[in-house]
């Protein structure tokens, strides 16, 4: 395997620790393969709740420095509409912060890395007055076309909002791609978008992994019948339209059918719509913040991913995959896997379909088990962390290397 550059800067929206959401993931393994192979990591992000203090003080014992300044979510987004007078993305002021700021430009001006690491488009702004060092974009998918489709489902203001950020990201993801030594994305679906709306960079698909040892089921002894569970952060608008609408039109066909069914829905931050489901007395668990999920997959029989607004590589899917668990999943939650047969995941493209498909493998018990059993050992071939940071380090050698040239 190439070894990763010696001196790193790594930029990411939130703290990368602990592995409790899906960026969070991505960060946390990239983070701990560069601390295991030697390097030497300088961390910005920015830190949201009380609950990130804990993961710093951890992070400050195995890095070499981190900057981490606390913001608020709730004034974030107010503060934001800024761009609206400036012309730029609502994004870029969400993320920055003029600390953080001062601390990167003192990394990269005083001591410059071998290579600056970035998670998400939104911390680019921290680098694009550095030209001079090396500069790895991970975009992971295109944040201008989350706002894309947020428009195409929205309301007259909505659209005109989301329209806008849209075409004002990509407009300056667009600048990122070019102007960078190298951009990194989750999927051939991603690939192929990115290149049809920045035909100028064809980027390097690094797809998130998957830990298996710590995604590994315990046995059937904890499956409860005709139980079902859902994962994701539900402030997380692509998580609570799937749930929202998985509850209004699936969930009233399951329970007819299986009136002891319950929906377990896993994840911190539920917003008052979906704790109001934990109200209605029809088997909906709303669990809020818990410290692992894999508890919660082994008590399940069925895994759902009914994401209407997503595209990207869901970790979600994986991790209940990894846990031997069948999935019925949409096509927008699918389409980041790649070639899956039916055989290892079952997908469901509207409400019929995927109230049918959960209800044919809650019906089907032993079905179900030899689906989750081929779904565990396919992610086991396909998204160990390993392979990715294989595909890591080749990308940080190329740009690392004497007489490479930027794309700009």
């Amino acid at each position: 395997m190439t070894a990763p550059p010696r001196n790193v800067v790594f930029l990411s929206q939130r703290v990368p620790h602990p592995p409790d959401r899906g960026d969070r993931i991505s960060t946390y393994h990239i983070l701990r393969h560069l601390r295991e192979t030697g390097c030497r990591v300088r961390v910005g992000c920015l830190s949201e709740d009380a609950r990130d203090d804990r993961a710093i003080a951890d992070l400050r014992g195995m890095i070499a420095e981190i900057c981490a300044p606390r913001i608020d979510p709730r004034w974030r987004k107010v503060a934001s509409l800024r761009g609206l007078l400036t012309g730029a993305p609502l994004t870029l002021p969400y993320f920055r912060h003029r600390t953080l700021g001062r601390t990167v430009d003192r990394w990269l001006s005083q001591d410059p890395p071998d290579v600056v690491f970035l998670y998400s488009s939104s911390m680019a702004q921290y680098a694009t007055s550095h030209p001079g060092v090396r500069r790895v974009m991970h975009f992971a998918e295109l944040d201008s076309d989350k706002w894309r489709q947020y428009a195409d489902k929205s309301g007259p203001l909505g659209r005109w909002i989301y329209g806008r950020e849209a075409e004002r990201l990509l407009r300056f993801e667009t600048a990122v791609a070019q102007t960078f030594d190298a951009s990194l994305v989750v999927s051939e679906v991603e690939r192929e978008l990115f290149m049809r709306l920045i035909p100028s960079v064809e980027p390097v698909v690094v797809p998130n992994g998957v830990d298996v040892d710590h995604f590994a089921s315990k046995g059937d002894e904890q499956r409860e019948p005709h139980t079902i569970v859902f994962t994701g952060v539900m402030d997380y608008e692509p998580n609570v339209d799937g749930v929202l609408w998985f509850a209004d039109t699936c969930w009233p066909r399951i329970r007819a059918r299986h009136p002891d069914a319950r929906f377990l829905v896993v994840g911190s931050r539920p917003i008052p719509r979906i704790r109001q489901l934990g109200e209605r007395g029809d088997g909906i668990e709303i669990t809020g913040w818990v410290e692992a999920t894999p508890p919660y997959f082994d008590r399940a029989t069925v895994a759902i991913a009914p994401l209407r607004l997503a595209r990207g590589l869901q970790n979600k899917v994986l991790e209940a995959m990894s846990m031997g668990l069948p999935v019925v999943a949409s096509p927008q939650a699918a389409q980041g896997l790649g070639s899956v047969g039916p055989d290892t995941l079952r997908i469901a493209a509207d409400a019929d379909a995927l109230a049918t498909e959960v209800l044919a493998l809650l019906d089907d018990p032993a079905a179900a088990r030899a689906i989750g059993s081929r779904a565990a050992r396919w992610v086991r071939e396909h998204f160990r962390w390993e392979h990715m940071f294989a595909r890591l380090d080749a990308v940080f050698d190329r740009v690392t290397r004497p007489g490479h040239g930027s794309p700009a």
